[in-house]
């Protein structure tokens, strides 16, 4: 039945890898479980409803992934939304939570409406191939850098943004410990080798008291509270006269834009990571991924959560031989099981993941190599989207550079054709998105 639903031979792939794959990407994501009900909290949702809305909106988006398009990707509430959900749109906006999880679902909505008629398709498409090496390798640094970042190797500082962490702390030497015991048994091809380095970090970090369990109160009323609260009809301007039209619109334009770019950006990076591009540099089956993600939206949003995105943290379990939907369906399913069981997740200390996180960066930069660095007009676009990715912890930011910069050098050099009419507008789109970023 999996061979048949799966083609996992033909993938060139078994059971066993694509179960560790999937349980690899479940543990190096199941952080947002708790980091997604904290943010989401400051906007006055119950943690409790956000915590089950999380594990639902993640366990539905991962098997239609798996199940619908087939591939190795996983979805949750993805970061930096969620932050804009609750600092801007409720904090700041004055927005009702119900009415912005309203927004969430329309847009969600709008999502599959833009699907169905091949609009995001045909964005995909506008894309130049070489940037979808540098989004790879930007988004490898990007995930490198959160990995150094959580693991204390790397710091803040107010001189030079960023220094040398505290090496001398108990989570840096037992993230370095781990980066060491998972590097050595990934050269030496052990499978399994990532999954194996997270749970010995995680055995290690109870010994040394580095995980602390401290679950709250976890009842079926409390995980039920945001289920259904959505306000819709709020979200759409009618009725009550609040004065929210123009901004509501301002909001589901940035749902719209960033969950767009920064899904495009995953996407390219885990399947061309897998090698299941096509020899075209196309993603076969994309209507059905975009299907997959706009759905998980939707539902993350009745459930009581912020928008579903595909996760970069897919591309653990990818290194570790994972290649087809039956990954996606056991992370999907681990999310699930952690739907009734999710403040365990705090379990897992943070040292024990980041390593995971600074190696499959390494391993995502051999893309690089099919960028034609001596031609400036492909190597500057190139560049800068591989390194805007990381430093500005956007992906949809590394995405606007580079589309931006290979649209003008491609104009400038009078190189511009009809056929890409759909890349100037998407310049167009990004430049007008930079001039209100810095007016507003």
């Amino acid at each position: 039945m999996l061979e048949r639903l799966f083609g996992l031979t033909a993938h060139g792939t078994s059971v066993r890898t694509e179960v560790l794959a999937g349980i690899t990407t479940f543990l190096t994501m199941a952080y947002i479980v708790l980091v997604n009900p904290a943010i989401l909290g400051d906007a006055g949702l119950p943690g409790p409803a956000v915590a089950a809305a999380t594990c639902l909106a993640a366990g539905v988006g991962c098997l239609l992934m798996g199940l619908l398009a087939n591939y190795p990707i996983a979805l949750a509430p993805g970061m930096g939304l969620n932050a804009y959900f609750t600092y801007t749109v409720v904090k700041q906006m004055g927005v009702p939570w119900q009415t912005a999880l309203g927004c969430v679902f329309i847009s969600g909505a709008v999502f599959l409406l833009l699907t169905v008629a091949g609009v995001r398709q045909l964005i995909v498409k506008a894309i130049p191939r070489p940037l979808f090496a540098a989004v790879a390798a930007g988004v490898g640094l990007f995930i490198a850098f959160i990995g150094l970042k959580d693991a204390g190797i790397v710091a803040t500082s107010p001189a030079t943004a960023v220094t040398l962490g505290d090496l001398h702390s108990p989570a840096a030497l037992l993230a370095l410990l781990t980066l060491v015991i998972t590097a050595a048994l990934l050269a030496w091809r052990v499978k399994g080798a990532i999954l194996i380095g997270i749970l010995v970090a995680t055995a290690a970090g109870w010994i040394i008291g580095l995980a602390h369990f401290t679950p709250q109160p976890y009842s079926l009323a409390g995980m039920t509270a945001t289920a259904f609260q959505l306000d819709v009809k709020g979200a759409l301007g009618i009725g009550g006269g609040k004065g929210f039209t123009a901004g509501l619109l301002e909001i589901l334009f940035v749902f719209l834009f960033v969950d767009l770019f920064d899904n495009v950006g995953t996407q390219v990076a885990v399947t061309k990571r897998a090698g299941l591009v096509d020899d075209d540099g196309q993603i076969p089956r994309l209507n059905r991924v975009l299907t997959a993600d706009s759905i998980a939206t939707m539902v993350g949003a009745l459930a009581g959560t912020s928008t579903v995105v595909s996760y970069i943290e897919s591309a653990s379990g990818v290194a570790e031989g994972g290649r087809t939907g039956l990954t996606a369906v056991v992370t999907g399913l681990l999310f699930l099981a952690t739907l009734f069981v999710a403040p365990w997740v705090q379990a897992i200390p943070t040292a024990a993941t980041a390593p995971a996180l600074i190696l499959v960066g390494a391993m995502m930069m051999a893309p690089l190599g099919q960028v034609d660095w001596e031609d400036p007009g492909v190597a500057i676009p190139a560049f800068l989207t591989l390194i805007t990715i990381p430093l500005t912890f956007s992906i949809a930011n590394g995405l606007a550079f580079g589309i931006t910069a290979f649209a003008a050098l491609k104009l400038l050099r009078g190189k511009a054709g009809r056929e890409d009419a759909l890349l100037f507008a998407l310049a167009a789109l990004f430049i007008a998105r930079f001039a209100y970023l810095a007016i507003a």
